[in-house]
């Protein structure tokens, strides 16, 4: 009887294992596909209420792009699709000693946006911000 629990059990955690990396295969940071869709079509005051006043902004005195930055801090959960979701952190408590998953890790994103002369979305990307710098700090 024991052994034919611990199949069941094995078998159940190796189901949410793939479920979860299944559900997380096809995720990326809701911000990357919120500005994705949004090219060519979000404008400079949208994407104000969806995220507040940016963190810098430079537009140019004489016409042109103008390009805004927000500093964004992820956990590892939302940047990798193999920890998504709450499935793979109840594997991960019953993995661990305790029954405790482990601690998500927070990394800074820094997303440069680039508004046309008419304020709509032109182009956009995502990157690290640079480690010790004042850039890691975020005020938000």
């Amino acid at each position: 009887m024991t052994r034919r629990i611990d199949w069941t059990r094995g078998a159940l955690c190796g189901l949410v294992v793939l479920l979860a990396l299944g559900l997380g295969a096809c995720s990326a940071p809701w911000r990357d596909t919120y500005f994705k869709k949004g090219v060519d079509r979000l404008t400079q005051e949208e994407i104000r209420e969806q995220f507040g006043a940016p963190h810098t902004a430079k537009a140019p005195a004489l016409g042109g792009d103008t390009v805004w930055t927000y500093r964004v801090p992820m956990s590892d959960k939302e940047l990798d699709p193999s920890m998504f979701g709450e499935a793979s952190q109840s594997v991960s408590a019953l993995m661990t000693k305790g029954g405790e998953a482990p601690k998500p890790t927070l990394y800074c994103y820094r997303y440069t946006l680039i508004f046309n002369e008419q304020k709509v979305l032109k182009s956009w990307k995502r990157d690290e911000c640079v480690p010790g710098t004042r850039e890691t700090l975020l005020p938000r």
